[in-house]
């Protein structure tokens, strides 16, 4: 019988920015999330006192962190993604001491991970940075950050070595390509080459963490976060199949230069062909020989490309300007749903890496109605996640070396993209909406139970 293994992690992902709210709370200084209310491709919008922004509250997760992990618990979760706000560490990422309360509200996060025996899964950095070291030092651009990153790093690594063996260092790293200040801390008509010289900052900076998470945790384990924006030819004209080599080249380099240790010729061609003269020391390419132990990543959708500049143009303004494909449904956000290219991206990943993989973030987000009883009947939501796992098990029959699955959004958050509530992904609905109305009173979906049987029974409860 077609099985996961008996070592799979289980569990749910979220990001600081999205769920803890608390933004100026215990000392915690401004992120370049605080400063995008509209998401992650919305404008910077400068903090003046009195104005306020959804992610502020949040959830509440700040303060509401026991109950919400009560929750995961019921559910089964032995393994729960998070991150923490560099912020709530160093404020303004130069400062001289780390902030001591930042680093206590871990502690006891961790502490209520632990009393539930349920694993913690910590990326370092996941869509922010402290704002004052992109308005002092211009952000991932200036090469300074890459000491402030490692110091930060080193500083959470000594701290929960006991309580934290898994990390992660950059969320959906490649995301860089297309929301500059999200990913890098840079204006977003930066030009590629400015674009292309802060993300090579930022891989060293990748590098240097596996480095020190290898020295001060020893029996840790540390990976990448690759945004998996798996492209098919729009059709099999060799052009097409040729610029989709090259679209899937342009997110996996990420993960040549975190796993293999080197930049990979055809990015070099590309700089070269591109007039990119990349700022790249002896001691950087030294560094990015420390690689990650396994490779960790997002997956929501699959794109077509094509040569064709017509059919380009007239995707423009689709997420990531893809071209849709024909043969597919999707989501009322416009994003196709492709099971089957879940499986597709895991034997890609694994005959490229040979390294152990984990799907961080795979879910639905979905306008979800409260009936007059107060149940959530989100059916659609069970069927997508059935049907992706379905084929993550049979990645696992091809002989793919899965380590565990964290569903994004296992209670109702932020979404990154445009920074809304309506947009629900979680098991748990939670009360509160785009207008920042609502009690943040927590309740189950029908999702929360079907979700609870399939970590029960190992995935045996799938249907096929």
């Amino acid at each position: 019988m077609k099985a996961f293994p008996q070592t799979f992690y289980w569990g749910g992902a979220t990001a600081a920015n999205q769920v803890e709210g608390a933004f100026l709370e215990d000392g915690k200084g401004l992120s370049t999330s605080d400063v995008q209310p509209h998401g992650v491709f919305g404008d910077v919008v400068e903090r003046m006192p009195g104005d306020t922004g959804l992610k502020d509250i949040a959830i509440d997760f700040y303060h509401r962190y026991p109950d919400d992990i009560a929750l995961f618990a019921e559910m089964g979760f032995n393994c729960l993604r998070v991150s923490i706000a560099w912020t709530r560490i160093f404020p303004n990422g130069d400062d001289a001491e780390p902030n001591e309360a930042g680093l206590a509200f871990y502690d006891k996060l961790f502490d209520e991970m632990a009393k539930h025996h349920i694993t913690p899964l910590v990326t370092l950095s996941h869509y922010e940075m402290p704002w004052a070291l992109v308005k002092n030092y211009g952000g991932w651009g200036n090469r300074k950050v890459i000491g402030f990153f490692e110091r930060y790093a080193r500083t959470v690594f000594e701290r929960y070595k006991g309580k934290v063996k898994l990390w992660l260092t950059f969320n959906e790293i490649n995301m860089s390509l297309h929301a500059p200040m999200t990913g890098v801390g840079l204006p977003s008509d930066s030009s590629k080459a400015e674009v292309y010289q802060a993300i090579h900052h930022q891989l060293v900076a990748s590098a240097l963490a596996v480095k020190a998470c290898h020295e001060i945790v020893p029996e840790g384990k540390i990976g990448n976060m690759l945004l998996g924006g798996l492209m098919y030819p729009l059709s099999c004209k060799p052009d097409d199949v040729f610029k989709t080599l090259q679209e899937n080249r342009g997110w996996q380099f990420f993960g040549d230069v975190q796993a293999r240790g080197a930049y990979p010729g055809y990015m070099l061609r590309y700089f070269r062909d591109n007039g990119f003269a990349l700022e790249m020391t002896d001691a950087d390419r030294d560094a990015l020989k420390s690689t990650v132990d396994f490779i960790s990543f997002s997956y929501y959708m699959t794109g077509c490309v094509t040569a064709d500049e017509a059919l380009n143009q007239k995707a423009r303004g689709n997420i990531l300007n893809m071209v849709p494909n024909p043969h597919l449904e999707s989501s009322e956000w416009g994003w196709q749903i492709d099971p089957l290219g879940l499986r597709t991206l895991l034997n890609v990943l694994w005959d490229r890496y040979q390294k152990p993989l984990f799907i961080v973030e795979n879910g639905l987000g979905a306008k979800d109605k409260v009936e007059a009883d107060g149940s959530i009947n989100d059916d659609y939501r069970i069927s997508y996640l059935n049907d992706h796992l379905v084929q993550a098990r049979e990645a696992i029959e091809d002989g793919v070396e899965l380590m565990g699955f964290t569903s994004w959004g296992p209670i109702d958050l932020v979404s990154a993209s445009k920074a809304e509530l309506s947009k629900r992904y979680g098991f748990i609905y939670v009360d509160r909406h785009d207008d920042g109305t609502g009690t943040l009173a927590r309740s189950k979906k029908k999702s929360f139970d079907w979700y609870k049987e399939v970590i029960a029974t190992n995935g045996a409860s799938l249907k096929a």
